[in-house]
């Protein structure tokens, strides 16, 4: 108590964090897509974050933070570097993070900090291209995503539970223990599709805030340990999130689109040792761009050059009148860049807010909380006003980087992003002009029903996702993402014809894309066109040489197209990659028996007996292996095993 109250003066008096005797250690939670009225400390009743709330009421809570952009890179990189998009240049998916802007983890690491992050999703991997330089400056990097395969979970591929992540953040702090340490941890589950875990799939009606509750009690999890090692009291906790989610407020499904509160008010909130400032609860409007420069002030650390955000610690000492709120800009060009409507951008100042679109929009958020009643056709001289000074505000704060057109994303980059339901930016048609285009309010049904079909491709409800995606292509024609996950639709209701005309216009819009070629090519194998599918296989078995099912795809072809020994060393290949893989043990000891090798044929024939055993086909291989040697007691054993494994399968 004697060091807090010691604390507590020297903050009271201005001086920061770092002289005192030990530096506080950072826990840096940023939960996406969550809005910031299901938290229970801006007041929601449900009780799904009875964690947070304590936490939150041992710190500081800001009641109206708002985010810079309604897409996770975007604002993550707003976040950690103190500025807006349109200086920081991550505008998009898969843009870098400028090498010499100054960043919050890297200053950290400089400044003596250990620092360690926790990723929740691919969206954040730098390793998968998702958000090139986000490593930067950190001594561990969790992250390690890729696509989701066929018949493979999406919390091993491409994102994974919070209770994952909670649990790799425990086994770092248990293996280090590195003090001080900055750890960021990034929660990915209230993203869509919304799938909370047991029990929070059945103690909550909604299953997206179910995925709150389950991130809420991995929190708890990971506060009960800093607890248990003595660890709680001297760190900083700052949870918020990078953006929220619509539910279809505005017309808008989930986010990425529109500017309105329910993507963009967020969740913010700072614990700080030994209780400080505890229960205190501002109403000022702040930004997340501000979060950096607050985070920087509390240590005494110097606020580089390039921070446009303004630290929030005198207004959190009360050194501010509450009144005091900051103009909170906010843009998103994801509306260009996936389907070549308009960009959008917005103000809010005062008690308006401003949305810079085709049809302009303003709001009286004092009376009109949810931005119901458009007033720019009544009040043009406001809209005027607010119109220039957002102009003004987008001007002076635009790098000079900024101006330049980022490169589009890659077809890497477009696979992955189809892999969490968003529409890459490489081929919607878009002018040069980010305010060109529709109005996004008029298109946004549009987005809507993409994102539907995309979800029922996941869920493997092709025949539902095939008219939506058509109804998609044929008000754009130019997306990618509808055009690929139709063909897949389209082949997995065996309709290959169909699905080969759909991957190949998808091929046509990205020409170097791994999944539409794999797609293509099985679509072609079924068709019995095994020479033409060999092209295709062959280029997706180069690109990813480690993955099992590429390269026996294209042993399967080559065992078929005359390439038998090919076929036979990438079997081999795959088997090593998968001792379990079925089809490659099959064909492989199909092939040996086929080539008087039938003893050598046995075990892998036998392995794909244990990887399938009610499948009929490996009993009635290994049958004609035992005729080969002479053992007509065994073939008739496996025999009789496959007619009656036959038998039962027949509907």
């Amino acid at each position: 108590m004697r060091r807090s109250f010691f604390f507590l003066l020297l903050f009271v008096l201005g001086i920061g964090l770092s002289v005192w005797a030990e530096a506080p250690n950072i826990v840096f939670i940023t939960v996406d897509t969550t809005r910031a009225d299901r938290m229970g400390f801006l007041g929601n009743k449900h009780g799904l974050t009875p964690n947070l709330d304590l936490v939150a009421r041992q710190g500081v809570v800001f009641e109206r933070a708002y985010s810079q952009a309604p897409l996770t890179p975007v604002s993550h990189a707003t976040i950690f570097t103190g500025t807006y998009p349109q200086f920081h240049t991550v505008t998009d998916f898969g843009h870098p993070l400028p090498a010499l802007l100054p960043y919050l983890p890297e200053i950290l690491q400089k400044s003596g900090y250990h620092t360690a992050a926790f990723i929740g999703s691919l969206i954040l991997d730098p390793k998968a291209s998702m958000a090139p330089g986000f490593d930067r400056g950190f001594d561990f990097f969790d992250a390690g995503f890729r696509p989701k395969g066929p018949d493979e979970d999406r919390y091993t591929t491409v994102e994974r539970r919070s209770g994952d992540v909670v649990a790799h953040t425990i086994a770092w702090l248990g293996k280090n223990r590195p003090s001080p340490f900055f750890v960021w941890v990034h929660l990915y589950d209230p993203h869509a599709p919304y799938d909370p875990p047991p029990p929070y799939d059945k103690r909550f009606s909604d299953p997206y805030e179910g995925e709150i509750a389950y991130a809420d009690a991995s929190l708890g999890k990971l506060f009960s340990y800093l607890r248990q090692r003595g660890l709680y009291e001297n760190t900083i906790i700052v949870m918020m999130s990078d953006h929220g989610e619509s539910l279809g407020a505005h017309g808008e499904s989930m986010h990425g689109i529109f500017l309105y509160d329910e993507t963009i008010h967020v969740p913010l909130l700072f614990k700080l040792p030994g209780e400080l400032l505890a229960r205190r609860r501002l109403n000022s409007r702040v930004r997340l761009v501000d979060v950096a420069p607050t985070l920087l002030s509390m240590l005494s650390l110097p606020l580089p050059p390039t921070f446009q955000g303004e630290s929030l610690v005198s207004l959190m000492k009360g050194n501010q009148k509450v009144a005091d709120d900051l103009p909170a800009y906010a843009e998103t060009d994801y509306p260009h860049r996936a389907f070549g409507w308009s960009a959008l951008r917005s103000m809010r100042t005062g008690k308006y807010l401003y949305v810079r679109s085709p049809k302009p929009e303003l709001y009286d958020q004092s009376q009109d909380k949810d931005a119901a009643h458009n007033l720019a056709a009544s009040s043009p001289a406001v809209a005027g006003t607010l119109q220039a000074q957002t102009n003004d505000f987008y001007d002076k704060t635009t790098s000079y980087h900024g101006k330049s057109q980022p490169a589009a994303v890659t077809s890497e980059q477009a696979e992955n992003l189809s892999a969490l339901g968003y529409v890459s930016s490489s081929a919607a048609g878009q002018s040069a002009d980010p305010f060109q285009g529709a109005d996004p309010k008029d298109k946004i049904g549009i987005s809507n029903i993409l994102q539907q079909g995309m979800i029922a491709v996941e869920d493997g409800r092709y025949e539902e996702a095939i008219p939506l995606l058509r109804k998609v292509l044929e008000d754009s024609p130019l997306v990618s993402a509808a055009q690929m996950q139709l063909g897949i639709a389209l082949a997995k209701m065996k309709r290959y014809p169909e699905a080969i005309v759909a991957l190949r216009k998808s091929l046509e819009q990205l020409p170097d894309s791994v999944q539409a070629q794999y797609e293509l090519g099985l679509a072609l194998y079924e068709t019995g066109a095994w020479r033409d599918s060999v092209p295709y296989f062959e280029y997706v078995a180069k690109k990813r040489p480690k993955w099992p099912d590429a390269q026996y795809s294209l042993a399967s072809v080559y065992a078929r197209t005359q390439h038998v020994p090919e076929a036979v060393e990438l079997l081999l290949t795959v088997i090593q990659l998968n001792p379990e893989h079925f089809r490659a043990n099959l064909l492989l000891g199909r092939i040996l028996t086929l080539q008087h090798h039938a003893g050598e044929a046995l075990p892998y024939l036998k392995a794909a007996v244990a990887a399938a055993p009610d499948n009929f086909e490996p009993h009635a291989f290994l049958a004609d292996a035992f005729d080969e040697l002479g053992d007509a007691p065994g073939a008739a054993a496996e025999r009789t095993q496959a007619q009656a494994l036959k038998q039962r399968a027949r509907p």
